[in-house]
């Protein structure tokens, strides 16, 4: 029990209240003390005063049966312990009590030390000085209030007595209260404000409990037993989230934690059935391309001399039709498995375009597909393979024919000069939180980029989003729908940093922007309110335009579905059925990706596709590291 965190947090609390409530209470029996014996010293002077101003006239015309029986009176009342005149010999004259008449007290006693230093009476006595606290012989608290009886004319006037004019005090007044029932009541208090202090105390350590308990533990402990879960290999586990505060975001960070987790380890499983391919492929591509050769050609060979046998050639030209579909099958698998890095030199795209057209002009003619080149005359050399670019060129136009089927139609291949703008062209190929975290989604891609993975929250709700990377553009995917026009929240899905940068607001109606920081250079920005479509890139927009070349590759065929058209680049994923391996177009996103370049894809269901490929014309710079493990997670 003493190694719980609720135990050791109550104890803890429960002993600063047991220190700061003493310390109170302390404090403020003090003052009670101190403000009670206020009080008493002014009732006791005022008492005093009472007696000595009663007793004037009996005093000044010295009638003393009269002034004894006074005397004796006033000690009788509750609460005042004995009443006493004193003479400037230090005698008794006066007391409540008979038989102290007339006896002599020491000047140095406790009664008399405050009026006398060295056997000299005080001409006048400060107030304070007049009381004195002490105890009696039955340990009784007594408190004792001294008014000296001045010397005035009457007294040296008059015909019944005999004083000195010079004589300035001729006696003391001594008047003595008990302080019991004062003790009483400060004994009560302490007690009471003991009990209050206790029940304080142990209420205080209930609720607190309570609420340790409920606020705190429980979250602790669904946290910790969905840790032990996901420790041992169960990665749906969730906790419950239950409050607003930092143990509900932890709560959300580890429910977001749990789906990551299981959607690296659906990707690692997918890598890794990838990676026993392209194992596969690379043990195998010689041993299985040696007897493909061989049945390749003796099929070839004897479909050469059964020109009289229509049965016996139709099956031959199955035999060959299927070897070459198992040889281009295994060299798929090889160059996805095998990406060879580009070697750049000057190429000319348009003698690049004129052979992928030469290789596959005879397949087309078969198949009733036209092709028309539309290549610009001015085209300057672009740094790039040209063998790697014939091969995208050369999958694009396979997919292309294979798009307009036996009925026909034209494929359209067309180069020009362009002028890369930054916004609508230059991809984000890195995306941080401002903590370094890595937000780019190769999971989740747009336009055949890896999207930017935020978190965003409007009104209660909380969703994923994923931007477009591609600067400039708003193809977003939102988790959950916001209401247009609404102020989102954006923060890291893994940190939870926010990202929103208040002192930037959207240069098209004025909201909150928030941003991701990239390392080619400053950091993007997009506007906070749903449905504005502005966005800056300080670091592009300074670069400017760029020169480029754009080849299209543009069909008349079926086009490809709006729910396809995201996943066209994936690997594996094909629309040709049994016919198709699925690398084509995937192997030709990954090299487009290692040139600098972009690849797009624009359809529309029974009006065909266009495939548009852009390669800047300057020097390629080195891909940095996020944007190099892009593409190879792309291609893998």
């Amino acid at each position: 029990m003493r190694s719980r965190l609720g135990t050791q947090v109550v104890l803890g609390v429960a002993l600063t209240s047991v220190l700061t409530l003493g310390a109170m209470i302390a404090f403020v029996l003090r003052a009670h003390r101190a403000a009670l014996t206020g009080e008493l010293h002014r009732v006791a002077d005022q008492l005093g005063a009472t007696i000595k101003t009663a007793t004037h006239d009996d005093m000044l015309e010295n009638r003393r049966d009269r002034l004894r029986r006074q005397i004796e009176a006033l000690g009788r009342q509750e609460g005042i312990q004995s009443v006493r005149v004193y003479n400037k010999e230090g005698r008794i004259v006066f007391a409540s009590d008979p038989a102290e008449t007339g006896r002599a007290v020491d000047k140095r006693a406790e009664a008399c030390y405050a009026c006398h230093a060295e056997d000299r009476p005080l001409e006048r006595l400060p107030t304070p000085a007049r009381f004195r606290i002490f105890r009696g012989p039955d340990g009784e608290r007594l408190l004792g209030i001294i008014h000296p009886v001045q010397n005035e004319p009457s007294c040296w006037t008059a015909s019944c007595h005999a004083h000195d004019p010079e004589d300035t005090v001729l006696g003391v007044l001594d008047v003595t209260v008990s302080l019991a029932q004062v003790d009483r009541n400060i004994a009560s208090s302490q007690r009471r404000m003991a009990a209050l202090a206790a029940v304080a105390i142990a209420a205080s350590a209930f609720i607190l409990w309570w609420l340790i308990r409920r606020l705190v533990l429980k979250p602790v402990r669904a946290l910790a037993a969905g840790t032990r879960r996901v420790a041992e290999g169960d990665l749906t586990a969730t906790v419950p989230v239950a409050a607003r505060n930092e143990l509900g975001e932890l709560a959300r960070s580890f429910n977001e934690m749990t789906v990551r987790l299981a959607e690296a380890q659906r990707q690692l499983t997918q890598a890794d059935k990838l990676a026993s391919v392209g194992r596969l492929a690379a043990g195998m591509a010689h041993e299985i391309n040696n007897p493909l050769t061989g049945v390749l050609t003796y099929a070839s060979f004897l479909l050469k001399r059964c020109e009289s046998d229509p049965a016996l050639r139709e099956d031959l030209e199955v035999v060959v039709r299927e070897t070459k579909r198992c040889r281009d099958i295994v060299k798929g698998l090889l160059d996805f498995a095998r990406p060879a890095p580009p070697r750049r030199v000057p190429a000319d795209l348009n003698d690049v375009a004129r052979r992928a057209a030469r290789i596959l002009m005879n397949q087309l003619a078969l198949n009733r597909v036209g092709l028309a080149l539309d290549l610009a005359e001015d085209l300057p050399a672009v740094p790039a393979d040209a063998n790697q670019i014939q091969q995208v060129l050369v999958n694009l136009l396979v997919n292309a024919a294979d798009a307009i089927g036996e009925e026909g139609g034209t494929i359209r291949v067309s180069t020009r000069l362009v002028r890369l703008p930054p916004r609508g062209n230059r991809p984000i190929r890195s995306a941080r939180c401002p903590k370094g975290c890595d937000l780019l989604d190769v999971a989740w891609r747009i336009g055949g980029l890896p999207s930017i993975r935020v978190l965003r929250r409007c009104g209660d709700q909380e969703a994923a989003y994923h931007l477009d990377p591609t600067y400039g553009r708003f193809n977003h995917r939102a988790g959950a729908p916001c209401e247009e026009g609404v102020l989102a929240g954006f923060e890291c899905p893994r940190c939870r940093t926010a990202l929103v940068v208040p002192d930037v607001r959207c240069d098209s109606c004025g909201a909150p922007a928030f941003a991701v920081s990239t390392v080619e250079g400053g950091r993007v920005l997009w506007c906070t309110r749903n449905g504005c479509h502005w966005s800056r890139w300080d670091w592009a927009e300074a670069a400017g335009e760029e020169p480029g070349v754009e080849i299209a590759v543009e069909d008349t065929g079926r086009g490809i579905a709006a729910s396809d058209l995201p996943h066209v680049f994936e690997p594996f994923f094909t629309t040709k059925g049994p016919r198709g391996t699925g690398l084509g177009l995937s192997i030709s996103w990954g090299i487009v990706n290692a040139h600098g370049g972009t690849i797009e894809v624009w359809s529309e269901e029974g009006r065909g596709s266009r495939f548009t490929v852009r390669l800047p014309v300057g020097a390629v710079a080195p891909a940095s590291p996020a944007a190099a493990a892009d593409a190879a997670a792309a291609r893998a």
